[in-house]
């Protein structure tokens, strides 16, 4: 059989292609259950057009493309179009289309039959951007979206989540439904920007991923009494806004202290006017660790903290959970064979690191699917703003290591372990 080879430049040409689409002066703007974001998934689509694959969007909102093999059992690549506003060009559609480029091969070596069959999926809404409850569509997949906490959820706009996905065709309450699509999926791959700068600070261009740290998310909202900007006293004053700003101080103390992450990364007040105390102040707390232990502990702490603070101010404060995940390793075996294919394309060089930010692929652990993530190095280790950059010689590198993972990972689920012997070599 004549092999055929990926060709990364095109990758990297279709990316800035999506960019100059889908962006403004600000970053990328395909968040998730918006117009800019659908408008991405049909120049998607009419990529996936010109490949003999079968595309469905699932209950969830996930969007399938189906390369059928000799046998049922699938190996999934995937990650997400949507972005954060004002992101950058490469956070999640590296991966989409990376392994575009990964199925063009496949589907000209086997002549669009490959001895397994070979899926790939844009998540629907892995950022969260929009409404806080990120990995959307891959947590309906994996059974693990909870419908009562998402069907509370609501836009800075007032607009409720479950109003938002109907747009598009979907509905809270069957998404789980979309469980049938990892029925015959027996590995999982996933190809990401670093999004931090370990890689950049070992001079290497691609990681593999050991696994993802665990992540609590909450909404922490502290009451007390809207009053006049000059008619009360500072003694007198019952902050929201101050306990709140107290609170993200302590966050960060408590982070640093147990070796994990800790952001405060949205607040309201209310009333949100210049010249009032706030009476409400809501402030949301990340916090992520790859001990489950320490984790909890960072947690418990913080909520400690939430209650002093409130005492203290003469506030009031209460806890919604948005997202929880626990830290979640990867499979041992891709693991090997994703720094395998590293060290191929790199002379020998590879590093393996946890993730600290979620994605996609720990829905697909938690649901039992081998998995394994590979990284590849961001420049100054910025994402989520338009500054995020990798380096073009990194980019060819990490879709050639891309495809020789998913060519390693076809011929151990068809059952050639010599072939796919050189991975653990």
């Amino acid at each position: 059989m004549a092999a055929a080879s990926v060709h990364p430049e095109r990758t990297i040409a279709e990316l800035r292609e999506l960019a100059a689409l889908t962006s403004d002066e600000r970053g990328a703007q395909r968040v998730a259950w918006t117009p800019t974001w659908a408008q991405a998934r049909a120049w998607f689509r009419a990529k996936l057009d010109e490949l003999p694959v079968q595309v469905e969007q699932d209950e969830a909102g996930n969007l399938w493309a189906t390369l059928a093999g000799d046998a049922p059992q699938a190996l999934v690549m995937g990650s997400h179009l949507d972005s954060v506003p004002d992101g950058g060009w490469l956070d999640g559609c590296l991966g989409v289309l990376a392994g575009l480029e990964v199925l063009r091969r496949i589907s000209a070596q086997y002549q669009g039959r490959p001895p397994v069959t070979v899926r790939l999926v844009d998540w629907a809404d892995e950022e969260g951007a929009r409404f806080g409850r990120s990995l959307f569509g891959s947590s309906a997949v994996a059974g693990r979206l909870n419908v009562a906490w998402v069907s509370r959820l609501v836009d800075t706009k007032g607009v409720r989540l479950v109003d938002a996905v109907r747009e598009f065709g979907v509905a809270v309450e069957t998404a789980e439904q979309a469980t049938r699509q990892i029925a015959h999926a027996r590995a999982y791959l996933e190809l990401h920007i670093e999004q931090g700068p370990v890689l950049e600070s070992l001079g290497l261009p691609l990681g593999a991923v050991i696994g993802c740290y665990g992540i609590e998310r909450h909404q922490v909202i502290f009451n007390g009494v809207a009053a006049h900007a000059g008619g009360f006293p500072m003694h007198l004053r019952h902050d929201a806004f101050l306990s709140a700003a107290r609170f993200a101080l302590a966050v960060r103390e408590i982070a640093k202290r147990h070796g994990g992450v800790g952001t405060n990364g949205r607040v309201r007040n209310a009333p949100d006017i210049p010249t009032a105390v706030a009476g409400e102040c809501a402030i949301t707390l990340d916090m992520r660790h790859i001990d489950p232990q320490r984790l909890q502990t960072m947690l418990t702490e913080a909520r400690a903290a939430s209650e002093q603070i409130a005492g203290e101010e003469g506030t009031t404060v209460s806890w919604r959970t948005i997202y929880q995940s626990p830290p979640q390793p990867f499979d041992p075996t891709l693991i090997e064979m994703c720094d395998a294919a590293i060290r191929e394309v790199n002379v020998g060089r590879s590093h393996r690191l946890p993730s600290g930010p979620g994605h996609d692929a720990i829905e697909m652990a938690w649901a039992g699917v081998p998995t394994a993530m590979m990284f590849v190095q961001s420049v100054r280790g910025l994402s989520h703003n338009r500054e995020e950059d990798t380096r073009a010689e990194h980019l060819v590198l990490a879709v050639r290591a891309f495809d020789r993972l998913a060519e390693k990972v076809i011929a151990w689920l068809a059952g050639d372990q010599r072939a796919a012997g050189a991975a653990t070599s």
